[in-house]
């Protein structure tokens, strides 16, 4: 997933919602380094690859019983507590992190999953809003030829364990408050956002609240949490417009028809440039809504969102670091500019890395396997620990303030000031 605080074209070229930190040095180099079993890229884990059988709750595998579980932290195995067929490819999981007394997260976050039988790793947005418990739901719609979709849907059972990460992003009400609120969302891209208007509407009780809130959907029988978003429109304060683009078998859709366009928006938030704006769904359709926005008066300041990005290779990591370098003038892991040594100290491989690369680009660029998804600094799946030296990061997201202080950094988005240490 991506999130960015700006999409317009007057916004400036670098990406204004990433969080920078200068991350310190957090011990003296090592001597020596301990063996270890060698690294595999997150999509390609040799040892994970027979065919997938169902892993009930009691052999959950040595890489969920091996973890050290931190009380504060949402990093370990859940468990299934319940499964809820949303729509005919929807399903809602609820999670609990037994060893929490209560998952905290803003709404609109989300979690990197891990299914370690697979060897994959994918992110999704927590659809409930955060009530103190220690359980919590994701919603995930089966994605055709999607290996972790399709695993969740036909192969986990209640009882069953999976691998979460997070809470992670920065698209959420809880970062950027306001009191009047509109939501725009295509497909699953409601998950998100129906764990902010959840939360708006617990935290306040129903009072004082101002929503509007657009959906679309492909068709009737297409439309995610529809008994919740009719309730929903019940609600004092809260104005809910569904669109779908056709009829279903079963349906003749009676409501707005065909997708959202600058009258409708118009029509149902006059007021749009008044609002602070969450849009979320496929790219297509955050491509077609971004100009309606800007058309409609919304400040580049007050529209955020958030998008579905798909791991890239490391063999297109590079193409596209290079296409970068070859721009500007400079090469990757070798540019003009003032380079430093990076260590892995497991590996004991020493690569050189410029300023103006990545570690993790200098790191496949030396042929090294660094497990990798969003290449964003938003899903976490990278983490490393800086064990000396110093790094710039521009993060989406995908690490806690928490970890950034124990020298844990993201080698996706951070770049070497000084020569530097990795536990890797």
């Amino acid at each position: 997933m991506r999130y960015r605080h700006s999409t317009f074209a007057q916004a400036a070229s670098a990406p204004v919602g990433k969080a920078t930190f200068r991350v310190p040095t957090r011990g003296s180099r090592p001597t020596t380094a301990a063996a270890a079993p060698p690294v595999f890229d997150t999509a390609v884990e040799p040892a994970l690859a027979a065919p997938v059988d169902r892993v009930p709750a009691e052999s959950a595998g040595p890489v969920l019983a091996e973890l050290q579980l931190d009380p504060e932290l949402l990093t370990g195995p859940v468990e299934v507590t319940g499964i809820t067929q949303v729509t005919h490819d929807v399903k809602t999981f609820e999670l609990r992190a037994g060893w929490m007394n209560a998952v905290d997260f803003a709404p609109g976050q989300y979690v990197t999953m891990r299914i370690p039988e697979l060897g994959l790793e994918r992110c999704y947005s927590i659809s409930s809003a955060p009530f103190g418990t220690n359980i919590f739901t994701i919603t995930v719609k089966r994605v055709p030829g999607g290996e972790v979709s399709t695993h969740l849907h036909d192969i986990v059972r209640v009882g069953d364990k999976l691998h979460v990460d997070g809470p992670y992003g920065l698209f959420s009400t809880s970062f950027h408050q306001a009191e009047r609120h509109l939501f725009l969302s295509a497909g699953s891209g409601i998950t998100p956002i129906m764990s902010m208007v959840r939360s708006l509407l617990a935290r306040q009780g129903g009072f004082g609240t101002d929503i509007v809130f657009v959906h679309s959907a492909s068709s009737p029988l297409d439309i995610i949490f529809r008994a919740e978003l009719e309730q929903l429109a019940e609600v004092a304060g809260v104005s809910v417009t569904i669109l779908c683009s056709r009829d279903s078998e079963a349906e003749t859709w009676a409501g707005r028809r065909g997708r959202i366009d600058a009258s409708t928006l118009a029509e149902v938030v006059p007021d749009a440039a008044d609002r602070e704006t969450f849009v979320c769904g496929p790219g297509p359709y955050m491509e077609a809504v971004r100009p309606l926005l800007a058309e409609a008066g919304v400040a580049s300041a007050r529209m955020h969102e958030e998008s579905f990005v798909f791991a890239t290779s490391p063999a297109d990591r590079l193409a596209k670091a290079g296409a970068r370098a070859k721009a500007a003038g400079v090469g990757v892991g070798g540019g003009t500019g003032v380079s430093h040594l990076v260590e892995f100290a497991v590996s004991g491989r020493v690569v050189d890395c410029d300023e103006t690369t990545t570690v993790l680009d200098s790191a496949l660029d030396a042929g090294l396997s660094v497990p990798s998804s969003c290449s964003e600094g938003a899903c976490g799946t990278c983490k490393s620990v800086l064990i000396s030296g110093e790094v710039e990061m521009k993060h989406a997201g995908g690490i806690r303030p928490k970890e950034i202080a124990a020298g844990k950094f993201l080698p996706c988005c951070s770049t070497p000031l000084t020569d530097i240490v990795v536990d890797r």
